[in-house]
């Protein structure tokens, strides 16, 4: 999988970056969430908090796929903006050992 930036857009009004990708992956299934967003983090070198993938929109038929990311300047801005389902998207799942902790 390789992720193609295409614009990247200062929004200083919500202390955020917007980034607009294509995400190839020839042959292979759409992938995850969590696949792109680790990507673009070890791609742009940011830290994971503070990234949300919003939209990975395959293309039919193409191995490809627009997608729109936000690079916050803070969690605190993050978690004030973003809606919960988008949260939710792009957490790590917990691990059953965690769970059985709790």
């Amino acid at each position: 999988m390789e992720i193609d930036i295409k614009k990247q857009v200062e929004n200083p009004l919500l202390n955020r970056t917007e980034i607009h990708f294509d995400c190839i992956y020839q042959g292979k299934a759409t992938p995850k969430v969590l696949e792109v967003k680790n990507r673009l983090v070890a791609q742009l070198n940011v830290d994971k908090n503070l990234l949300v993938v919003d939209i990975v929109n395959p293309s039919y038929g193409e191995g490809r796929a627009d997608g729109y990311a936000k690079l916050y300047d803070s969690e605190e801005k993050l978690v004030q903006i973003e809606k919960q389902y988008i949260l939710d998207k792009n957490k790590e799942p917990v691990k059953e050992e965690e769970k059985e902790e709790e």
